[in-house]
């Protein structure tokens, strides 16, 4: 599935200039009907200052050439967030970027000292993921907290490699990620929107795009979702989880960007010291090492890889 850069411009700015009303915009409306539901291409133009021939361009997805005052001017035009204001730069940095600059592809490789700071961490449940929602590496409690994601068979790529285990099909094309997540739509709004975040700062990742292939011709909700263009940041927080063995859990969140990798994000589920949530994480520890023991006292290798048996609940 390739990238249309023009469709995600025009796609994402009238997805914006639609959910406005001229009121929301402080715009005086003479007359009855509107065709159109929002604001109309005129309106955006002068509200942002512009020409209506320059912002129909725009709309019609050619970035090249705008201004950073032309990109904020129509930011605040059309009410966008940080996390919308941050898509449309990128976007406009995509269609100003030469082709050499644009071959960027996720990466998939954990350092030895990332794994050995994942490692360290016996507290909370800590993973490392690409922008496509690729779990590359874990903790113990962070296989524990999603052993569902990673049990059975190895899922493979059409080339039949092996893959990673990866959030969003999880979500979308595994049934138990619905009592995994309690708010299973907030889950599903929350991932598409990271993925579309992602897939503005990268457009040519043929791995985003071919995730984002799959997952549309496989599910019905994930194809729905993709088309309103949301994007959020998604950097701390809290979570609610349904956990197989341990019951329901509502731990904290905190996602960084590794420097050195760039690409890649750590991301560490603490709980709040004293809470039930924190006794639940003990007892899924000791779960995890139950488990581990009984597969023979295994040690995860770089990455957080076990083999088949290691981790899975008694379901």
């Amino acid at each position: 599935m390739a990238t249309d850069h023009r469709a995600e411009v025009r796609d994402f700015l009238a997805t914006r200039r639609a959910r406005i009303s001229p009121e929301q915009a402080g715009l005086t409306v003479y007359g009855g009907n509107r065709r159109v539901p929002g604001l109309r291409r005129e309106e955006v133009a002068l509200l942002a200052g512009v020409s209506v021939d320059y912002y129909t361009r725009l709309e019609r997805g050619n970035l090249a050439g705008a201004s950073d005052g032309v990109l904020e001017a129509l930011a605040r035009a059309l009410q966008l967030d940080d996390a919308e204001r941050d898509h449309l730069l990128d976007l406009a940095r995509t269609a100003n970027a030469s082709p050499r600059a644009r071959q960027r592809a996720s990466r998939q490789a954990v350092r030895p000292s990332v794994q050995f700071m994942l490692d360290a961490l016996t507290g909370a449940p800590a993973f490392v993921r690409n922008a496509r929602m690729d779990i590359l590496a874990t903790n113990r409690l962070g296989r524990a907290l999603y052993c569902q994601m990673y049990d059975g068979a190895p899922r493979l790529a059409p080339d039949g490699t092996a893959r990673p285990a990866n959030s969003s099909r999880f979500i979308f094309l595994d049934s138990r990620a619905r009592d995994f997540y309690p708010d299973w739509n907030v889950a599903a709004n929350n991932n598409v929107a990271i993925l579309r975040t992602e897939s503005g700062r990268n457009p040519y990742d043929k791995g985003l795009a071919d995730l984002v292939g799959e997952l549309s011709t496989r599910s019905e909700e994930f194809a729905a979702l993709w088309a309103r263009h949301n994007v959020r940041r998604h950097y701390s927080g809290n979570k609610v989880f349904r956990h197989p063995v341990v019951g329901e859990i509502e731990l904290l969140f905190e996602a960084l960007s590794l420097a050195e990798d760039p690409g890649l994000t750590f991301t560490v589920y603490p709980a709040v010291p004293g809470s039930p949530s924190e006794e639940s994480l003990r007892l899924l520890g000791s779960w995890a090492a139950t488990e581990d023991a009984a597969a023979g006292d295994v040690t995860p290798a770089p990455g957080g890889a076990l083999p088949d048996g290691a981790l899975r609940p008694e379901l």
